[in-house]
């Protein structure tokens, strides 16, 4: 554990270069647009947390085929969708009605679990080739792209004109939003396969070298790094000073920030699988879905269950939370609606393939894609 005590210095002199610049999504005290879900999680907090109003019981919109198997979680930003495919295509599509509005293609190795990034005109995503891409939001057209040296699956996260991308190159990028010019790069021991959540200028992340980093946006510069005890792919969910994410040892952890400690581990009691979901957070729940089949909900303070809900498959969808309920994807080829506060089953449509990939909720619709290569819109 290197500088920990540190880091609440340095986050509070970072405050304000975290919380300005045109490039920025709304940080997590901060209102946030009921109409766009411009990146993974929805926001930079990577909470899952929708403000939209969704219907009670939402009904099938539109679906559109993009030919390919789907593990990428869209983006929803200024009525577009934004999604990528396994057959190396990021694709545009009118929310309102599915309609195409243009298809760019990334690469012959596919686009992986990487979601894309919206800011600025661009939308930003990365593919197994280890290519992260800024790509016009008008045209489709590429405006620049960055090679990394091995596969992307973490999605890109926009700061203060620097866009965040993992690498299983085992480093931790920050590049200029506007020229894709390194800025600079963070080693670590083994693959970043997570998202950064970013809380005041600081990017935290979980690592499959079994550490937990807090990196300064800015430059770089690593100022916070805590052992997990696991291979960690999920990506966490900040939340004031506490980090909450599952690992592969069958584990969600609550680590606080300021003192670098873990503050408690959930285990269920017979059931041991790995948390690959990230978690949302809302009204002092922490939500995720495990490698178990089972959704958790658990007290953020304690880290005690208030209930699971049983699927027929192990849950890698991350749940989005929209007033007060949960929605899901499940490997048993449903998405799923629950009521936050007792997990109460109240929704659920069948998809009929594996759902793995994250929903985003914005303008009232849910919008989620399939490994049938369908995206599914709810509304």
């Amino acid at each position: 554990m290197r500088a920990v005590m540190m880091v609440l210095a340095l986050i509070m002199a970072v405050a304000a270069d975290g919380a300005s610049g045109a490039d920025s999504q709304p940080l997590p005290n901060e209102p946030r647009s009921t109409v766009d879900w411009p990146q993974f999680r929805g926001d930079l907090s990577l909470d899952g947390v929708s403000t939209s109003p969704v219907p009670d019981d939402p009904q099938l919109l539109w679906t559109f085929d993009t030919g390919e198997m789907v593990d990428s979680s869209a983006a929803i930003a200024n009525g577009v969708v934004y999604v990528g495919t396994y057959a190396g295509d990021l694709i545009a599509l009118n929310l309102s009605d599915g309609s195409p509005r243009w298809r760019y293609h990334a690469s012959e190795w596919g686009i992986g679990e990487s979601s894309p990034a919206v800011a600025n005109g661009t939308v930003y995503i990365g593919d197994l080739s280890g290519v992260l891409h800024a790509v016009d939001i008008n045209t489709g057209k590429a405006r620049w792209t960055f090679e990394t040296e091995a596969e992307i699956k973490s999605s890109p996260v926009l700061v203060n004109g620097i866009v965040l991308i993992g690498s299983y190159d085992s480093h931790l990028y920050g590049l200029s939003a506007d020229s894709g010019h390194q800025i600079w790069k963070v080693e670590t021991s083994s693959y970043v396969h997570a998202t950064p959540a970013v809380v005041n200028g600081i990017a935290y992340f979980g690592g499959c070298d079994e550490e937990f980093r807090g990196v300064r946006v800015s430059d770089g510069e690593e100022i916070f790094a805590v052992s997990s005890g696991a291979y960690t792919a999920a990506s966490p969910t900040i939340i004031g000073t506490t980090a909450f994410y599952g690992t592969f040892a069958n584990e969600v952890l609550a680590l606080d920030l300021d003192q670098g400690v873990i503050r408690w581990r959930y285990e269920h009691p017979t059931r041991h699988f790995p948390f690959y979901s990230s978690p949302a957070f809302h009204n002092g729940l922490v939500v995720l879905g495990g490698r178990d089949r089972m959704v958790h909900a658990l007290n953020a303070e304690t880290g005690k269950s208030q209930w699971v809900f049983t699927t027929r498959g192990r849950i890698d969808s991350s749940p989005a939370i929209a007033g007060d309920r949960v929605y899901v994807g499940s490997n048993d080829g449903r998405l799923y609606g629950l009521a936050l506060s007792d997990g109460t089953h109240e929704w659920e449509y069948e998809i009929g393939s594996s759902v793995s990939t994250s929903p985003a909720i914005a303008s009232g619709r849910i919008v989620v894609g399939a490994q049938d290569g369908l995206i599914y819109c709810f509304g």
